[in-house]
């Protein structure tokens, strides 16, 4: 295993931050099965516009996720399958 230089290190334990909350992942689930708006996601939820977007900015800067614009409407996404992947393996070792 190759060594980790201060700032890997410091970058990885951002990224596992993010997945630390049971709110993000619901939404990364979501986003498992369809790319989507906020008001959308909103709704499914049963959460606010407001405290979805505020996730959703999170995942952004993580680079989990990604967007795209259709006219005044963002949709949501996947930003590739590491994060399927990474969300499958974390149920694995639960489930053992």
């Amino acid at each position: 295993m190759k060594k980790l230089k201060e700032n890997e290190l410091f970058d990885l334990a951002e990224l596992f931050k993010v997945f630390g909350d049971s709110t993000r992942i619901r939404i990364l689930y979501v986003l498992f099965e369809k790319e989507i708006c906020v008001q959308e996601l909103a709704d499914e939820l049963g959460m606010t516009q407001s405290a979805v977007s505020h996730q959703l900015k999170i995942l952004k800067q993580s680079k989990l996720i990604k967007n795209r614009r259709d006219g005044k409407s963002a949709f949501y996404s996947l930003a590739d399958d590491h994060v399927r992947s990474i969300i499958n393996q974390g149920l694995e070792h639960i489930e053992e």
